[in-house]
C-alpha cells in the first residue's frame, strides 16, 4: 500500500493535515503552511489526526511554523497528537515548546513507566 500523500488544508481557524509526511515532502509541505499562516490573522489549532506520520522531519516542522507564528504574535495550538509524535516529541526535549503536545507529567503519560 501506497502511503497517502500530505495535505493541507485551512478552515477558519482550523488547519488540517492529512496523509504522510517524510523528508522527501517536508519542504513543499513546510512552504505550502507557511503561506497559510501568513494569510491568517487568527490564532490558528493545528489539527494533527488525521495525519499518518511520527517522523522528526514532523516536528521540525512544527517548530518551523510555530517560529513564524510568533514572529506575527499568532499563537499556534496543536490537537490530534498521536502517541507516538507525543513520545517522540518529549524524547527531544520539544513537547514544552509545542502547545498541545502532551508533556510526561501530563496524566495521559502518567500510566506509563
Amino acid at each position: 500500500m501506497t502511503p497517502e500523500q500530505a495535505t493541507l488544508v485551512i478552515d477558519g481557524d482550523r488547519l488540517t493535515i492529512s496523509g504522510d509526511i517524510d523528508p522527501l515532502t517536508v519542504v513543499a509541505l513546510r512552504k505550502e503552511g507557511e503561506a497559510l499562516i501568513l494569510g491568517s490573522k487568527a490564532d490558528l489549532v493545528v489539527d494533527l489526526a488525521a495525519m499518518t506520520t511520527a517522523h522528526s522531519v514532523v516536528l521540525s516542522l512544527l517548530l518551523c511554523w510555530q517560529r513564524l507564528a510568533r514572529g506575527r504574535s499568532q499563537s499556534l495550538e496543536f490537537t490530534g497528537v498521536g502517541q507516538r509524535l507525543g513520545s517522540l516529541a518529549a524524547l527531544s526535549g520539544l513537547d514544552g515548546q509545542l502547545p498541545g503536545f502532551p508533556s510526561p507529567a501530563s496524566p495521559e503519560n502518567q500510566h506509563q513507566s
